[in-house]
């Protein structure tokens, strides 16, 4: 195994110095327009505090949205903005390549990688065996050869298989290496509560991966951010797990023709209000907007965010909101106990209880394996009923 995966590697490094036409222009513009740091600690900024912020990511976003609504843009489903995604890094960096099992020529499960291998070749498209701790460390040590792979699971659950690669490899070489070696790699891939997959292909993973120092997390809820973070995330020199959602892939949306990127650090305000801040991401945003026009009839204004970066959070755009509503409702996919919502509900303490004039309410899902019954999988997840519910009591 350790020589094939050694051949493997060595094949997929020669990529690297097989160079098409107009190379040089093109890495010059991806490193142009390369994400800023999204958030920087000012002295005195006891407890870790955030006290400042680079907006040139928000401002680059907001104006490629702009840009988009004068071009018209263009539809496609959230699969397919991946898919574009992919091949616009590929095209703009001979370094970037994908692997994974059936990425080739089968186009991945969910068809994200569908029709590189005959792009790209079979070199930078790597068909890889049914071994996960295998190709993800062997992209670690693409990405230490000065790559930027990008690690498909077939499903989240499976990466399980890889927790050594990712957090002994991926989040800590950079800092056991001193500094020598970077490891700019994606690890992407479907996960979440599907329809009636089973328990061990309904996995939330986010909560295995917060605690493992040197990694980045980001989430995709819609077309935009999905293309907009993916692009961001392979141009990052720090490796970074990208969450899909197995129920967002058919989402629809209009996207900029023109390139943009995705802050990995930056939270996305979906729905201005001033009596609750919901924080939510992936499917809950859709759940937590359908509750919302439920909640307006109601009389009630709550401000929607979608936090996007589960790690590290945007405790800028939170607070800002916080500040506004002074109640806080967190709303998640993951498990109640150690997940997502547990980490955040923390932070929030920590920087912003003097806003707080109620108790933070955190709706998260059953603490049991996934049931296959399609009643028992809807009552383990949130449903808008109870979020409805949960902001009437948090503004009483």
């Amino acid at each position: 195994m350790a020589a094939a995966a050694s051949s493997a590697l060595h094949a997929v490094g020669a990529v690297a110095s097989a160079k098409p036409r107009s190379v040089a222009p093109a890495v010059a513009t991806r490193r142009s327009v390369r994400v800023a740091p999204a958030a920087k600690r000012g002295p005195g900024s006891g407890g870790g505090r955030l006290v400042a912020r680079s907006a040139v990511a928000a401002k680059a976003d907001e104006a490629a949205a702009a840009a988009g609504s004068k071009s018209g843009g263009h539809e496609l489903l959230m699969f397919e903005a991946l898919r574009e995604a992919l091949i616009e890094e590929m095209n703009l960096d001979p370094t970037v390549c994908v692997m994974g099992e059936d990425v080739g020529h089968y186009g991945g499960s969910y068809k994200v990688t569908k029709g590189l291998a005959e792009m790209f070749g079979d070199l930078r498209v790597l068909d890889t065996p049914i071994a996960e701790n295998s190709f993800t460390g062997m992209g670690v040590g693409a990405a230490m050869k000065g790559l930027r792979p990008v690690v498909e699971g077939m499903n989240m659950g499976f990466l399980l298989l890889a927790y050594n690669q990712i957090s002994n490899n991926c989040g800590m070489l950079h800092y056991t290496s001193g500094g020598q070696f970077k490891i700019p790699v994606v690890i992407r891939g479907p996960g979440g509560v599907g329809r009636q997959l089973g328990a061990e292909h309904s996995q939330r993973l986010e909560s295995y991966f917060q605690s493992i120092p040197g990694l980045q997390m980001v989430a995709c809820s819609t077309p935009y951010n999905a293309k907009g973070l993916m692009k961001a995330a392979i141009r990052s020199e720090n490796p970074v797990v990208l969450f899909e959602h197995v129920l967002l892939y058919n989402l629809k949306e209009k996207i900029p023709d023109e390139e943009y990127i995705c802050c990995l650090e930056e939270a996305e305000m979906v729905r201005p209000g001033e009596h609750v801040t919901i924080l939510t991401y992936s499917r809950m945003r859709y759940h937590v907007m359908q509750a919302a026009k439920t909640l307006v009839n109601k009389g009630y204004d709550p401000e929607v965010i979608d936090i996007r970066s589960l790690k590290p959070f945007d405790l800028h755009t939170i607070g800002n909101s916080i500040k506004k509503t002074h109640r806080v409702l967190i709303v998640e996919e993951c498990m109640r106990t150690g997940g997502i919502g547990a980490s955040l509900r923390s932070a929030i303490i920590d920087n912003f209880w003097d806003y707080l004039d109620a108790p933070i309410m955190c709706l998260s899902s059953q603490d049991v394996p996934t049931p296959y019954a399609a009643t028992l999988e809807d009552a383990t997840v949130v449903q808008p009923a109870q979020i409805v519910a949960a902001v009437e009591q948090i503004c009483q």
